[in-house]
């Protein structure tokens, strides 16, 4: 019996080895199984979303150096060292000073004009508003009322009493009358010019050499004329447009005749250009803002800079502020502020830098900024007859019966009208942007006058930013600049004279 007893419990616990593991282990053994697939999908997970981050991340960075680049290298390494933030920012600080021409050295006068360009603002859309900072502890609205051209409107820029001392000063200056008047059609129809010259005449005193030959040099020489009475731009684009199409690049007298003659007939002239018939009746003054100016007439120009993130050494070579009153019916035409960059005209203010004053001067203003110094009770509005439309044709300014460019009589058919209201500034750029950071084409939709002053008295402030279209003539300009002032700067400590603070104490 203890035998069997023995074999029988042998036998069962042979079969309990062969049976499968007890119920208590298993679930332990399923439960770790469980454990390490879990650990793969969260590691897996993790994994994904790490990437996912990362590449968020990396298009943020992306995009951050778009927009930054995007501005334009001027505002990577402006002369003002101005950051690339947007103007639209609740506190952007304002630009540093440019270092004087006279504390630059030639290769660093070099490397300053060519490093800044042109940035501008974005007007996004019509109506859009952006805030920006003019002056500690306030923020001003700036409202994009077109886009054709790019013009904002800025309430509040100037106080009242600011707008008043300007005033005041532009009396104690004195203004003077800038009344304009077209030529009468029996003027232009008679074509007769101050100098009655016969065509052999005018070849000859052109034919320096007197080679009988008439090369490009020797054409413009004598075409500088104030009056504009006979080789002024219209005609000398014609006749060089002749000279161009000769194949020895030289006129002889029968060529010279025949692109002369036509270069002078009535009709002719300024083809597909808007006819030079400019009018305009008010009274002007110009005021310097520079070192030694009235505090008030500073401050606009650093505001001016602070708020279109120009290199302040272009703003302060620029032209003088400029104050207009506007009487009782006193109102001026449409008219461009800029001029188009042609290679026969030269820009007036970088006339000194080239080799090129026989050529007929022109304005060149990348834009303008104007202050309205009073209200006006009835009248006077600033219109822009072609602002945003879709086209500009010339042609359609003058129609049957409508001139688009006389505010006197179709003043009301401007597509935008700025009533005058004290303390607002009105922005805008005259020239579109050649694509690499520098002024390009004149912007035609900028087209711009004053409508007749009903009721009150209107006064404004025009200041123009220039820039001459020829990046390397504007380095030049700014090169002679630095080196006269540095000459006088010598002169001045070598005489020694009296400052501007001690003239004004013995006064």
């Amino acid at each position: 019996m203890e035998n069997d007893q023995g074999d029988l419990m042998e036998q069962e616990e042979h079969e309990d080895g062969d049976k499968p593991p007890s119920s208590l282990k298993a679930p332990l053994r399923s439960t770790r199984l469980n454990i390490q697939r879990s650990n793969v999908c969260s590691r897996a997970y993790f994994v994904v979303i790490m990437v996912f981050f990362h590449v968020y991340i990396l298009n943020v960075i992306g995009l951050l150096l778009y927009v930054h680049y995007n501005n334009g290298p001027g505002d990577l390494v402006s002369g003002d060292g101005v950051s690339s933030a947007s103007v639209g920012e609740s506190e952007p600080p304002l630009p540093h000073a440019a270092p004087a021409a006279g504390d630059l050295t030639l290769h660093e006068e070099e490397d300053y004009t060519q490093s800044f360009s042109l940035p501008r603002i974005e007007g996004i859309r019509v109506g859009h508003v952006q805030q920006v900072s003019l002056v500690p502890d306030r923020t001003h609205e700036m409202r994009t009322i077109s886009l054709k051209p790019l013009l904002f409107e800025i309430p509040g820029f100037l106080s009242e009493e600011e707008g008043r001392v300007v005033v005041q000063l532009a009396q104690l200056k004195g203004l003077m009358e800038s009344q304009t008047e077209a030529p009468s059609q029996a003027q232009v129809e008679s074509n007769q010019p101050l100098l009655s010259f016969s065509t052999e005449e005018v070849f000859s005193l052109l034919d320096l050499n007197q080679d009988g030959l008439l090369q490009k040099q020797e054409i413009v020489s004598h075409s500088r004329s104030r009056d504009g009475t006979w080789l002024n731009p219209d005609n000398l684009r014609q006749i060089l447009t002749g000279l161009e199409v000769c194949p020895t690049g030289m006129l002889t007298l029968e060529d010279f005749r025949r692109v002369y003659d036509v270069s002078q007939r009535p009709g002719q002239q300024r083809s597909g250009k808007l006819l030079s018939q400019f009018k305009q009746r008010n009274k002007h003054t110009w005021l310097y803002q520079g070192s030694g100016s009235h505090h008030v007439l500073q401050t606009l120009r650093t505001r001016l800079i602070s708020l279109t993130r120009l290199p302040s050494t272009l703003v302060e070579l620029s032209e003088p502020l400029q104050v207009i009153r506007y009487d009782h019916g006193d109102f001026s035409n449409a008219h461009h502020d800029s001029s188009p960059s042609q290679s026969e005209t030269t820009c007036a203010h970088t006339r000194l830098a080239g080799n090129t004053s026989a050529l007929p001067e022109v304005s060149c203003r990348y834009l303008t900024m104007l202050f309205y110094l009073s209200s006006v009770e009835e009248g006077g509005e600033t219109t822009f007859p072609v602002a945003d439309n879709r086209t500009y044709e010339e042609q359609a300014l003058k129609q049957v019966g409508v001139d688009l460019t006389d505010t006197r009589e179709t003043c009301g058919r401007g597509n935008v009208r700025i009533k005058p209201t004290a303390g607002t500034a009105l922005l805008w750029y005259n020239h579109l942007s050649d694509g690499r950071g520098w002024m390009g084409e004149l912007d035609e939709y900028s087209l711009h006058g004053d409508c007749p002053v009903r009721r009150g008295v209107k006064w404004i402030a025009n200041s123009w930013v220039n820039v001459d279209p020829d990046h390397q003539q504007q380095a030049r300009y700014q090169r002679l600049v630095a080196q006269r002032h540095r000459a006088k700067s010598g002169m001045e400590e070598h005489y020694q004279p009296l400052s501007h603070s001690d003239l004004h104490q013995d006064l």
